[in-house]
C-alpha cells in the first residue's frame, strides 16, 4: 500500500503459531484423562442461543441479569459470527441504544443513550479500562456487555450513557483448533486460527492462542482511483495455571498491529447533501495510520472460602500511533472552484495505560437477609506524549492529488508527556430481603492526581448508587436504580483548536431508571424495558471556528451547560420458538442541551429521536439455517447548531449458512449480504466526517473445526 510501512511480524507471534501447532497436532490423545476436569467444551460454531444469563460486567460478578437492577444488552459471539463482524461497530449494531460516531483514522467513535463514550474511559475489557483509539479485536471475543447508565460508582470515570464492557474467550480443558477464512466483493480477505487446550496431563495448565490476518480493500477510493487498504495483523495468548484447588491464575497477552490510509468521511453542504461522489476520499492516497496496540497483564481468581473470593489484576497497554495526515480543511473548501485546502503533518502519539483492580466479594447472612458483599478498589495510570512535525496549509483542487510533503516527525522535539494517576474504593452490597424483594447499595471514593503544578488538576468525589428488585413472578421483576457519574478531564489536546492546552473541570451526571425483565419459553427467550432520564452538567462541546489571521484554527473547545436525555428502550433476546431466534430492540430518545448559553433546546449531533434493529435465525434442517436483519436509524443532525439534517434509512441484511462434516472435521459454510436494497445512507459523524454507508456487498466464509 503506497505510504504505509510494510506489516511487521514479531518473533513472539511466530512462537505462538508454533504452540498452537503443537496443540492442534495433540488433540487426538486427549482421551479420557480430563474425564474429572469441570470444562467448557468448544464445538466450533455450533447452532447456540442468542440469550446470555449474566452480564460479569455490570455488578462486577456473575449475578443474574433478573437480579440486575440496570439495563444490560449482551451480544454473543454466535451472533458475531454469523454476521463476520470484523469490527467493534458492527458487533454492536445489535443493540439500538447505541448509535456511531465518525469512523475517521481508523478507528470508531459511540455514543450509548445519546453520550459519546471517551476513548480512555468508555470501554472495558474483561472489567478493565482500555485505550480505544483503534478498533479493537473482535476475534478474541465471547461476547460484548452494553451496561447502561452510569456506572461511575464501580468503575469509575465513565460517560453517563454507560460503557461496553468486552469479554474475551479464555483457555479450556478440551483440546481444540478452529481455522476460518472469510471475503467479500472488493477483494479483502481474513485468516483466522483459534486454538488452545490443556498444555499438561492433569489439564492444570491450559493456552489458547488465536491469530488474526486482515487484508482489507475499503469501497471508496482516493482522487487518483488508488484504493484505500487496510492490513491487520492479531496475535492473543492466553495461559491458565490451576494452583491448588483454590486458586487460578491468567496470564494474557494480545498485540494488535493495523496499518491504513486515512479517510476523514464524506463532506456535506448546508442543505445536507453530499459534496463530490459517495466513494470519493478528500484525504491524499499518501496518508496513513500504524498504529500498535499491546497488552498484557495477569489475573488471580481465589476462593477464600466457599463463600468469600478474592480477584485482582493487573493490564499494561502499550499503544503507538504514528499519523501521516494530510487534514484537508472543510472551511476551505470552495463549490465554484471544486478547490479547497489540506493542513498536512506527521504525527507520533505514545500512550502507557496501566490498570489494576482488587474484588473481595463475600455470601453471608444476617438475620433473615442474605448479603452478597462487594468490597474493592481499582484504578489508571495514564501517560501520554505526542511529537509533531507541520506542514503548511496547501491548496488542492478536486481530481488533482498533490506529492507527499517532506516531513518527519523525528525530526522534532517530543512535547511535555500528560501524565495521571487514578484510583477508586467502592462498596457494594446486593440483599435479598425475601423472594420477591431485592436492594442495591453501594458508593465509591474516587481520587485523580495529575502530574502538574497546579492544584486545581487535581479531583476527588464521592459516587453512590442505590437499586431495587421487585419480582412478582418466578419470570418477571420489575426494578428501579439511582446512580451518578464523575468523569476527570484532561486539557485541551488539538494543535488545531483556540483553546488548546486548556484545562477542563470535571463532568457530572445523575440518573433515574425505571425497568422491567420478563423470561418467556421456559426461560429461553429475555424480554426487557427500560425508561431513564439522564442529566449531564459542565458538558464539553467542540465548535467550528474561523480566522482569516490564523488559518490553521478551525476548532474552539468550551465547557458549559447541560445535556438531558429521556427515553425508552425495549430488547428481546433469545429462542422465540423451536426454531427460531431472535436479537432485537429499540429507542427512543428525548436529547436536548439544557441551561446552555449558545445551544439550548438544539439537540446533540447524531441522537435519532428513534432507533431499531433486529437480527434473527431460522433453523431449516440441523444443518441449514437463514438470517435476516435490520437496521433502522431516524433522522439525525449533522452540525451543532441542528441546521444539516440526515435523513432517516432502514437498511436490510441476510444470511445463510450451511454445517456438514467432512472427514471427522466440522465445516460451516456462510454467505451474507449487508444491505441487500443497496440504500443510499449516511452513518455517524459531523457534516464535515461523515460516514457513508457501503453499497450492497457480498461477504462468504468457510470455517473447519477439529
Amino acid at each position: 500500500m503506497n505510504g504505509v510501512p510494510v506489516l511487521k511480524l514479531s518473533p513472539i507471534f511466530l512462537a505462538m503459531l508454533a504452540v498452537s501447532t503443537n496443540v492442534a497436532a495433540e488433540q487426538e490423545q486427549t482421551g479420557d484423562q480430563y474425564a474429572a476436569v469441570e470444562s467448557m467444551v468448544v464445538t466450533g460454531n455450533a447452532f447456540n442461543d442468542y440469550k446470555n444469563g449474566a452480564a460479569t460486567g455490570a455488578l462486577r460478578g456473575d449475578i443474574d441479569l433478573m437480579d440486575t437492577p440496570q439495563s444490560v444488552a449482551v451480544i454473543p459471539e454466535i451472533v458475531m459470527d454469523e454476521q463476520l463482524a470484523t469490527t467493534l461497530g458492527k458487533v454492536l449494531t445489535n443493540d439500538s441504544s447505541v448509535t456511531a460516531g465518525t469512523k475517521k483514522w481508523n478507528r470508531e467513535v459511540f455514543s450509548l443513550r445519546g453520550f459519546e463514550l471517551n476513548s480512555g474511559t468508555g470501554y472495558l475489557k474483561d472489567g478493565q479500562q482500555v485505550w480505544s483509539h483503534y478498533m479493537h479485536p473482535v476475534e478474541i471475543l465471547e461476547r460484548v456487555e452494553v451496561i447502561k447508565g452510569p456506572s461511575s460508582m464501580l468503575y469509575g470515570q465513565s460517560a453517563p450513557g454507560g460503557l461496553i464492557n468486552m469479554v474475551t474467550k479464555k483457555p479450556t480443558v478440551e483440546r481444540f483448533a478452529e481455522v476460518g477464512v472469510d471475503i467479500d466483493d472488493q477483494g479483502s480477505t481474513r485468516y483466522q486460527l483459534d486454538t488452545g487446550g490443556a498444555l499438561n496431563d492433569d489439564g492444570s495448565i491450559r493456552g489458547r492462542a488465536i491469530l488474526v490476518k486482515q487484508d482489507e480493500n475499503m469501497w471508496r477510493e482516493y482522487q487518483d482511483g488508488e484504493e484505500n487498504e487496510r492490513d491487520r495483523f492479531l496475535g492473543s495468548l492466553q495461559v491458565e495455571f490451576d494452583i491448588g484447588d483454590m486458586a487460578t491464575l491468567n496470564v494474557h497477552y494480545d498485540r494488535t498491529e493495523d496499518e491504513a490510509g486515512i479517510d476523514v468521511g464524506g463532506w456535506l453542504d448546508d442543505d445536507g447533501n453530499l459534496i463530490g461522489k459517495d466513494d470519493q476520499i478528500w484525504d491524499q492516497p499518501w496518508a496513513f495510520i500504524d498504529i500498535t496496540a499491546q497488552n498484557i497483564g495477569a489475573d488471580l481468581h481465589l476462593d477464600l472460602t466457599n463463600n468469600m473470593q478474592l480477584k485482582m489484576g493487573y493490564n499494561n497497554q502499550q499503544f503507538e500511533r504514528q499519523r501521516f495526515d494530510s487534514s484537508p480543511q472543510y472551511n476551505q473548501y470552495n463549490a465554484e472552484t471544486g478547490e479547497y485546502a489540506i493542513n498536512p503533518f506527521d504525527r507520533f502519539d505514545d500512550w502507557e495505560y496501566n490498570t489494576f483492580y482488587a474484588d473481595l466479594s463475600a455470601q453471608f447472612m444476617t438475620g433473615n437477609l442474605d448479603h452478597q458483599l462487594l468490597f474493592g478498589a481499582n484504578g489508571v495510570d495514564y501517560r501520554y506524549q505526542q511529537t509533531r512535525d507541520r506542514g503548511s496549509l496547501t491548496p488542492v483542487t478536486i481530481g488533482e492529488p498533490i506529492a507527499k510533503p517532506d516531513l518527519n516527525y523525528h525530526s522534532v522535539e517530543a512535547g511535555d508527556p500528560s501524565e495521571y494517576f487514578y484510583y477508586g474504593v467502592y462498596l457494594q452490597d446486593l440483599i435479598t430481603i425475601n423472594e420477591q424483594w431485592k436492594l442495591l447499595v453501594g458508593v465509591r471514593y474516587d481520587d485523580l492526581d495529575r502530574d502538574t503544578d497546579s492544584s486545581n488538576d487535581d479531583s476527588d468525589s464521592v459516587l453512590p448508587r442505590f437499586g431495587v428488585v421487585y419480582q412478582p413472578l418466578a419470570n418477571t421483576t420489575i426494578y428501579a436504580n439511582y446512580s451518578e457519574s464523575f468523569e476527570p478531564q484532561t486539557e485541551v489536546n488539538d494543535v488545531n483548536d483556540v483553546n488548546d492546552g486548556d484545562n477542563l473541570d470535571p463532568v457530572t451526571s445523575e440518573a433515574w431508571e425505571v425497568g422491567s425483565k420478563v423470561e418467556l419459553f421456559e426461560g429461553h427467550l429475555l424480554l426487557t424495558g427500560a425508561y431513564f432520564d439522564i442529566t449531564k452538567k459542565d458538558i464539553i462541546l467542540t465548535h467550528d471556528y474561523s480566522d482569516p489571521a490564523n488559518p490553521e484554527l478551525d476548532s474552539r473547545t468550551s465547557q458549559d451547560g447541560e445535556q438531558q436525555h429521556k427515553g425508552f428502550e425495549f430488547g428481546a433476546q433469545g429462542r422465540a420458538g423451536e426454531k427460531l431466534f431472535v436479537s432485537a430492540s429499540t429507542m427512543y430518545l428525548d436529547a436536548e442541551y439544557t441551561n446552555h448559553t449558545t445551544l439550548e433546546g438544539k439537540r446533540p449531533i447524531d441522537t435519532p429521536e428513534w432507533s431499531a434493529n433486529a437480527w434473527t435465525r431460522y433453523e431449516l434442517t440441523d444443518a441449514l439455517a437463514v438470517n435476516l436483519g435490520a437496521i433502522y436509524e431516524g433522522d439525525r443532525y449533522a452540525n451543532t447548531s441542528n441546521t444539516i439534517t440526515k435523513d432517516s434509512y432502514t437498511r436490510v441484511d441476510f444470511g445463510a449458512s450451511y454445517k456438514f462434516k467432512f472427514t471427522n472435521t466440522d465445516v460451516d459454510l456462510r454467505f451474507n449480504v449487508e444491505n441487500v436494497f443497496d440504500t443510499d445512507y449516511l452513518g455517524g459523524g459531523d457534516y464535515d466526517e461523515v460516514t457513508i454507508g457501503e453499497e450492497r456487498n457480498f461477504n462468504v466464509s468457510i470455517t473447519a473445526a477439529f
